[in-house]
């Protein structure tokens, strides 16, 4: 059973379209299990629906740098095609990645709705925070499943912790795994690399695999759950 995995962010800047890449990369690539054992990662599709395609810019980068596009592919896709394209991505992928715009609706309640799981990167700041609580308000009215995801985290602690606690208080699901501000999730992605590919034994590589980890657990939980 395919997985639809879609990143939404109201606020720009907040790494919607980062996360998107990077975790595509680790579900598309191989990953070693025991020391001389891989697993094959499975095939992935992205629907890129923000007018600005950096995800489709990303994957050409990608493909003329001769990396590994036969796992992983970039679709850009119109608003009035999501569903149709959501359906056609399943019958060929494991996993179904979205991309959506700040505010497309219907877009983004076709993306809510179709989704197994709805990533909300959050920035820890008071302005991010506050663009949040409408997105998780409309997520769960389209009856999906939300699960914020800390990024760019700075290392101010006590900023940290502060608006972790306002989105715990609210009620909403946070991820356990914590994205760090760190330079290579950004310059990666001009190479057309994911983190994990360019900087393997980083800090931010082990980030974005357990993140990777968890966001399939709790999609695959969730589905089971429905």
């Amino acid at each position: 059973m395919s997985l639809v995995v879609t990143v939404a962010q109201q606020k720009g800047g907040a790494g919607k379209t980062s996360l998107a890449a990077h975790l595509s990369v680790v579900w598309a690539s191989p990953q070693r299990i025991e020391a001389s054992r891989m697993r094959p990662g499975v095939k992935v599709i992205c629907l890129d629906l923000d007018p600005q395609q950096s995800l489709v810019k990303w994957f050409e980068v990608r493909a003329g740098a001769g990396l590994d596009t036969a796992t992983l592919e970039v679709r850009k896709v119109a608003d009035a095609e999501l569903e149709a394209e959501i359906a056609r991505a399943r019958g060929e992928a494991e996993i179904v990645v979205i991309d959506l715009p700040p505010w497309a609706e219907p877009a983004s309640f076709v993306g809510y709705r179709m989704a197994d799981i709805v990533l909300v990167p959050l920035q820890l700041s008071p302005l991010d925070l506050w663009a949040t609580g409408p997105m998780i308000e409309a997520i769960s009215k389209a009856g999906a499943k939300p699960l914020v995801v800390i990024n760019r985290a700075p290392p101010n602690a006590r900023l940290s912790d502060y608006v972790i606690a306002q989105a715990k208080s609210a009620g909403w699901p946070v991820a356990h795994t914590c994205l760090g501000n760190r330079i290579v999730f950004a310059s990666s992605l001009v190479a057309g690399r994911g983190v994990t590919e360019e900087a393997g034994a980083s800090i931010a590589a082990a980030e974005m695999r357990l993140l990777a980890r968890e966001v399939l657990a709790s999609a695959r939980s969730f589905a089971e759950a429905a």
